[in-house]
């Protein structure tokens, strides 16, 4: 590799991981500021919590690399436009290609750490995200757990508890049970605790009382126990099935769905979200070359490349826009599929062709007649 090449690619590199570090944290500051209510609410442990966060850091980085690998061309290149660094590499004989062979092969090879990431590594922590969440979220001790806060489990299941000892054991326990429509059951215990069953969790409760007001006449029923189970079997049914989302499943998974009923109403979406998969990772190498082209093409000009930058950020801007356009309608209207397609191949086509072309030579007659006289 040349050593101009290296040069400038070391500079690239740099900024590059520079942007997506600060692209990164800003955007995973804001998502983990969703998943508090879990320490504030529900009591995660905070190596938990920092477990949840870390599994959607593939997802962050899909969309951050390839913005980030764009800016760090836009700040590189017209760093050594600024200072002069440019001319010198021109006029030492460099051709529009070699001056863009560092970024492009930035470009390539964040677009196959993209690829990495895409196929494998976004499915794979995202299902496991949405496996713990599930799980977390189904687990009804873990609810219990929020001591003195009315917690509706189901719809028709409210449950209260005052305190939870370390031993497990709840105290303080009222349960507001409205399964039966119009017929709503309220019972309150001094102590109890949570009993996992074949059909689902129950609620054991002892030393309480059940009331029932009968309805149309509005007779009010109280019944003392010793012990008391409130089944749950309509809550766990309700946890151990799940859908796994598009972004939950590997490629294979997306262009080839199952026979399940759900899986053929969301046919579409997989699909979709596969075509997805293959095309959003060549953004990276797109976003570079829009760069190079803007940068690099025609003449230099002193004055600055204001203009030029920002006609290279609102064509990155309007393509991102068309990318996720073209995502949602390919949800509907399998037709938007090979535009998809079409769009990477044209942007990335337009884009050479205006980095590669030679731009007009001024007509130098003018001089030579100034000259002459």
């Amino acid at each position: 590799m040349p050593s101009i090449t290296r040069y400038v690619l070391g500079q690239l590199v740099t900024a590059t991981i520079f942007v997506t570090l600060a692209l990164t944290f800003a955007i995973w500051l804001t998502q983990s500021l969703r998943l508090i209510d879990y320490i504030v609410n529900r009591g995660l442990p905070a190596s938990t919590f920092l477990t949840f966060v870390g599994l959607l850091l593939p997802s962050f980085l899909g969309v951050v690399l390839p913005v980030a690998c764009f800016v760090a061309a836009l700040f590189v290149y017209h760093k050594l436009a600024m200072d002069s660094e440019m001319v010198v590499m021109r006029a030492a004989g460099l051709s529009q290609m070699q001056l863009a062979r560092p970024a492009i092969i930035l470009g390539i090879v964040v677009t196959l750490g993209v690829y990495a990431i895409s196929l494998y590594f976004l499915p794979a922590s995202f299902r496991h995200f949405k496996d713990l969440q599930h799980e977390f979220r189904s687990d009804f001790s873990a609810i219990l757990l929020q001591e003195g806060v009315f917690t509706a489990v189901t719809d028709e299941i409210t449950v209260y508890v005052r305190e939870r000892s370390s031993e497990g054991e709840l105290r303080g326990i009222l349960v507001h049970d409205n399964r039966e429509p119009g017929k709503p059951v309220t019972m309150m215990a001094e102590r109890g605790a949570l009993v996992p069953s074949e059909s689902g969790p129950r609620v054991v409760m002892e030393n309480g009382n059940r009331q029932e007001v009968e309805p149309g006449t509005g007779r009010f029923s109280l019944l003392y126990f010793d012990r008391y189970t409130v089944e749950l079997a309509e809550f766990g049914s309700a946890r151990q099935s799940r859908w796994r989302e598009p972004k939950e499943r590997f490629l294979h998974e997306l262009l080839i769905p199952s026979d399940d009923s759900l899986d053929q109403h969301y046919r579409l979406e997989l699909l979709a979200e596969g075509h997805h998969r293959i095309v959003s990772p060549l953004y990276s190498l797109v976003f570079v070359v829009i760069g190079m082209a803007a940068l690099l093409a025609g003449e230099f000009n002193r004055r600055g490349q204001a203009r030029r930058i920002l006609a290279a950020i609102a064509c990155v801007a309007a393509l991102e826009g068309v990318s996720l356009s073209l995502h949602d309608l390919a949800g509907r209207d399998p037709a938007a599929i090979p535009v998809m397609y079409i769009t990477v191949v044209v942007s990335i086509g337009l884009s050479f062709f205006v980095l590669l072309r030679k731009p007009a030579r001024r007509s130098q007659e003018p001089l030579s007649e100034a000259g002459a006289s």
